[in-house]
């Protein structure tokens, strides 16, 4: 079978290494970057770490506002797709790109396969929702991280050809996990000691687009009396820039890392503040608590599990959870145990052996 993978932003990137791997030994894979993410630290650097393939095919569609960077890749896709001829395309999370190839394989009757099918956060103000709920009615197969996901897809009437196979990132974090230990100098380097600094990452749209929500983080980061490693990613950068808002030297602003370097001051960290739901699963994963800096998530099992509390925007309650907040002893493999990749590969294999 040949299956067209495509992959745009940095968390897709993570995802793509152990489904690559998997799928190698059996299946040929043509591997398209949109060219979402574009700078070295937001993308090439994950190709880099991960050992993952230099992709057949980069789009380079670079920067954009969501339609004309969906339509860029709409357009540039779809010679792909028509060159290529593919079996399958598969598509993962919720960005442009997993939108935009959603869009062009079921124009073109291409079997479509959702990895991270079923996630909500029931709220249609993010594009990422939109995203989720297209990609998922175009799509003929959904691999699902947990129950809940199974249960949203039910709720909108997608039954059929539903699997729930656990989280992909689990699988990639497994493996990378002990590389970065023996590898990542970040500690050395930023010259900080385990769980005697707090990690936070900012990129959402609905915090950098929304100086009121933008500066509410910024205050309360300001006035917390501890080490704040801030990974800056482009997007926040600029906010801060137009908006005029600056940060105390203990929050430490440095480049974008690379996902070995990261997972080490994700599991380092006393703490963890963010909007990201990669990093609120990786933060899961490594046993370190999150603040998750939104007012929903569709990763509720880290809320429910009492590793993850929501905190929003909202300055009094980020400040008054930053040094309360302890998670639960219990610690349950809420999103599977590390083999979602193995059983994605497997329900191919049979997809491919059924139309034989």
């Amino acid at each position: 079978m040949k299956i067209l993978s495509i992959v745009g932003a940095r968390p897709e990137f993570v995802q793509a290494m152990p489904v690559c791997r998997a799928l190698n030994p059996r299946h040929s894979e043509v591997l398209v970057h949109t060219g979402q993410h574009y700078d070295y630290h937001m993308s090439q650097i994950f190709f880099d770490e991960l050992d993952i393939p230099v992709p057949d095919y980069n789009l380079e569609v670079g920067p954009g506002s969501h339609a004309k960077q969906t339509s860029e890749i709409m357009t540039r896709l779809e010679d792909v797709i028509l060159q290529e001829k593919p079996d399958t395309v598969i598509i993962r999370g919720d960005t442009n790109s997993t939108l935009a190839a959603a869009l062009v394989a079921s124009k073109l009757n291409i079997p479509l396969a959702h990895i991270e099918a079923g996630e909500r956060s029931f709220d249609r103000t993010m594009p990422e929702e939109i995203n989720r709920l297209v990609a998922d009615r175009l799509s003929n197969f959904h691999f699902c991280v947990s129950d809940a996901s199974l249960r949203h897809l039910s709720t909108e009437g997608i039954t059929n050809s539903v699997h729930k196979v656990g989280d992909v990132m689990l699988d990639a974090l497994l493996y990378a996990q002990p590389i970065a230990q023996a590898k990542s100098k970040v500690m050395e380097q930023l010259k900080i000691r385990p769980k005697e600094y707090a990690l936070a990452t900012i990129h959402r749209a609905a915090n950098t687009n929304n100086p009121e929500r933008l500066e509410n983080i910024c205050l309360a980061m300001n006035m917390v009396l501890e080490t704040i490693i801030l990974p800056l990613h482009p997007r926040t950068r600029n906010a801060l820039t137009e908006m005029r808002i600056s940060l105390k030297d203990h929050v430490r602003i440095i480049e974008p890392v690379g996902y070995l370097d990261m997972l080490t001051l994700e599991e380092n960290a006393r703490i963890i503040a963010t909007d990201s739901g990669g990093v609120q699963r990786e933060a899961y994963y490594l046993k370190t608590p999150c603040l998750t800096l939104r007012d929903e998530t569709e990763w509720t099992g880290t809320v429910e599990a009492g590793w993850n509390k929501l905190v929003g925007a909202n300055p009094d309650l980020i400040l008054d959870s930053w040094f309360s907040f302890s998670p639960r002893a219990q610690h349950p493999p809420i999103y599977g145990t590390g083999d979602a990749a193995q059983q994605i590969a497997s329900i191919l294999n049979k997809l491919d052996l059924a139309s034989h």
